[in-house]
């Protein structure tokens, strides 16, 4: 038995989603960076940038991923967070760009 070369196969690329981090006035600046090196593997440049982004934005994507890993390190986040006593709180959204 001979495979078939004559069908071509489309392979749809998976539906990408962002993890937003939204600013408090309580979550230290320092834990937000922890969190961001190790749930969403920044570097401490990174980590310190994004975090800055939130504080004066008012929030930040601070990663963009398949809905099974989104959610993930969402919940690892508010885990963490509810673990320390911070109301650190981040959401998963659709990305809009779909290409």
């Amino acid at each position: 038995i001979k495979p078939s070369l004559d069908k071509k196969i489309f392979i749809k690329k998976p539906k990408m989603y962002k993890v937003i981090f939204f600013n408090d006035d309580f979550t230290p600046f320092s834990f937000v960076e922890k969190i961001l090196v190790i749930i969403f593997n920044k570097t401490e440049a990174e980590a310190n940038e994004i975090a800055n982004k939130i504080h004066t934005d008012g929030s930040a994507v601070v990663g963009v991923y398949i809905h099974e890993i989104a959610h993930t390190k969402q919940a690892q986040t508010l885990f963490n967070a509810r673990q320390n006593g911070f109301p650190l709180y981040c959401d998963i959204e659709p990305e809009d760009s779909e290409t």
